[in-house]
């Protein structure tokens, strides 16, 4: 990929010089449960984890230069951990070493697990004594690619390495490195979700990290307090909340793990005045009773990706904040914002400086959509393409060592999200689900996220997913899983009526297939793993009902044996794709 350019000067040209200028920063700059920092603390923390990592990058010189780019010429370090304080110690020291972090989902296990660290040339994995029991049978050497032990943070080894370097707090200036000071060192790799797929490792730069700092403030102030309340490993919290923290010089606060039931004790706790979310966190905030507690806190900010209509509504009446949306990804190459004017539904209208279009598989723009006087999409086949930012490629820095799927994304000046949309005539876009979230029934192609939002309507659905698997005779079956509420009982009648007083459901989007989940099974950023669900299908022990002619029932045992000799009489599998 060509090296970043984010088309302006900024004041803080690596992350390096966004974390020095907090020096001398006597404000509250890192909280975490009941431990406290100083921004000037925390630079003085980072200096001393650049000490430490320049003296490991010095013992891996050999097997660092090896690597076939000069690019990927850093030390590479692993970090296994939950949200720990030295989480963001070793990034700020990366920052002003030339070192590159890797978080690594601390949700994986087994060859997932070492596939990741293996894959990205870790010379070096930190982690907990936690963290070495997700390692368990792994061979550091065998299966991870390293040629030490992980080392654990919590450990008198690691302390002693950290006491050893202890000067160079009394300097932090005199770690900063020339690679460090490089707008092109590849400060971090993050972690797609694995939403729809395996994940990828995008590369984040260190200049690309500090843009985003300056350009995600949100209109943040020093006095303000942010709660992540996402995982470090990946790029919503780092980039979306802790970078522009340190550009503006607000306190960044956090727990250990995200937690419903502890979010508001947390946001008054902390005096948090700004949260972010992604993925389904409002709902399981949500589903949490009401306490009477909500507006006392001192929230004004509450920003995040991907929570429905109702569930924003719902969020504003409880704590008297309206949520703010964007649709973006770690990967940078679109961004799509809500302003005041845009539909419930919408996503809102393409970011500053981009060019975002809905494209056809040939390149082509599609029309917008047209919807029936019920709110029903008429046009979904024309209608619903690809989200491209047709100026979007100079803004994504690619995979690492994934030149497939960097490929992938870039067309030209051109970055494909991979995902799909469709506009209204008014020009907002709106989002139609990822690239496998598309379903064809019947010879009519449509997507699962307009279907999602009618579903969710249904009266005590907390979470709902809608995916394809495989039809008994050809093409897809349209599946719904719903988590509801505690102690909800699903009323077979109520969802077959309910589905029928819809009055913008398609007729084929009506689902066939029912699932009851107590708990929807997600990624480590709480996004709906559907590669799970569509695997499963309905061949699970979970509660499954049918829905047909006006009909919703029980997929008992005898039903599914009958349901089984109808897929082998079409040479058919039930087993999901």
């Amino acid at each position: 990929m060509a090296d970043f350019n984010p088309g302006h000067q900024m004041s803080h040209p690596t992350f390096g010089h966004m974390i020095l200028a907090r020096l001398g920063d006597h404000r509250p700059g890192l909280l975490f449960e009941q431990e406290r920092w100083t921004w000037d603390e925390f630079v003085r923390e980072c200096a001393v984890r650049a000490a430490l990592l320049g003296n490991l990058a010095r013992e891996a010189s050999a097997r660092i230069e090896a690597r076939e780019q000069p690019r990927h010429r850093t030390l590479h370090v692993g970090v296994l951990l939950d949200n720990f304080p030295e989480y963001l110690f070793l990034l700020g020291g990366a920052a002003l070493s030339g070192v590159t972090i890797i978080g690594v989902n601390p949700t994986r296990r087994g060859p997932e697990l070492a596939a990741d660290i293996r894959g990205v040339d870790c010379d070096v994995l930190l982690t907990s004594t936690p963290g070495r029991e997700h390692l368990s049978g792994l061979d550091p050497e065998r299966d991870l690619g390293l040629e030490r032990a992980p080392i654990e943070i919590d450990s008198a080894e690691y302390r002693r390495e950290l006491d050893a370097h202890a000067g160079a707090a009394a300097d932090p200036e005199g770690e900063f490195t020339d690679a460090g000071r490089d707008e092109g060192t590849y400060l971090s790799l993050m972690f797609t979700s694995g939403s729809t797929g395996a994940p990828k490792a995008v590369i984040c730069s260190t200049g690309r990290l500090a843009m985003l700092g300056h350009v995600n403030f949100r209109g943040l102030v020093p006095e303000d307090v942010a709660y992540s309340a996402m995982p470090l490993f990946h790029g919503n919290a780092i980039m979306g909340v802790f970078a522009p923290c340190v550009a503006v010089g607000c306190a960044f606060s956090m727990r250990e793990r995200f937690s419903a039931r502890h979010f508001l004790g947390d946001v008054r706790a902390f005096g948090a005045t700004f949260v972010n979310y992604v993925g389904r966190s409002l709902a399981y905030i949500l589903a949490v009773p009401e306490s009477g507690l909500e507006r006392d806190t001192r929230l004004r900010i509450v920003f995040g990706t991907e929570a429905s209509a109702h569930d924003r509504a719902e969020f504003e009446r409880r704590f008297g904040v309206a949520p703010s949306e964007a649709y973006g990804s770690s990967e940078g190459g679109a961004v799509i914002q809500r302003t005041p004017d845009t539909p419930p539904d919408a996503l809102g209208r393409s970011g500053e400086h981009m060019d975002i279009a809905i494209l056809g598989p040939g390149g082509e723009e599609c029309p917008p959509a047209n919807f029936d006087a019920d709110g029903a999409l008429t046009n979904p086949g024309e209608a619903i393409g690809e989200i491209v930012n047709r100026t979007g490629a100079r803004l994504f820095e690619g995979y690492y060592k994934n030149p497939e799927a960097s490929a992938e994304r870039i067309s030209g000046e051109a970055y494909r999200t991979g995902d799909l949309g469709y506009t209204d005539a008014a020009g907002f876009l709106y989002f139609a689900g990822r690239s496998g979230d598309r379903l064809r029934v019947n010879s009519e192609n449509f997507s699962a996220a307009p279907v999602e939002r009618i579903l969710s309507r249904f009266p005590g659905a907390v979470v709902v997913a809608v995916y394809p698997v495989p039809d008994p005779r050809t093409g897809d079956a349209v599946m719904a899983a719903l988590q509801l509420l505690p102690g909800h009982e699903f009323d077979p009648d109520a969802f077959a009526a309910f589905l029928a007083a819809q009055p913008d459901l398609g007729r084929l989007w009506c689902p066939r297939f029912i699932r009851l989940l107590e708990a929807m099974p997600t990624t480590a950023t709480r996004k709906i793993a559907k590669p799970v669900l569509r695997q499963e299908s309905w061949l699970v022990d979970d509660p499954v009902f049918t829905y047909d002619a006006g009909r919703c029932i029980r997929l008992d045992a005898e039903a599914a044996r009958a349901l089984r000799v109808d897929y082998a009489r079409h040479d058919r599998s039930p087993a999901g794709y």
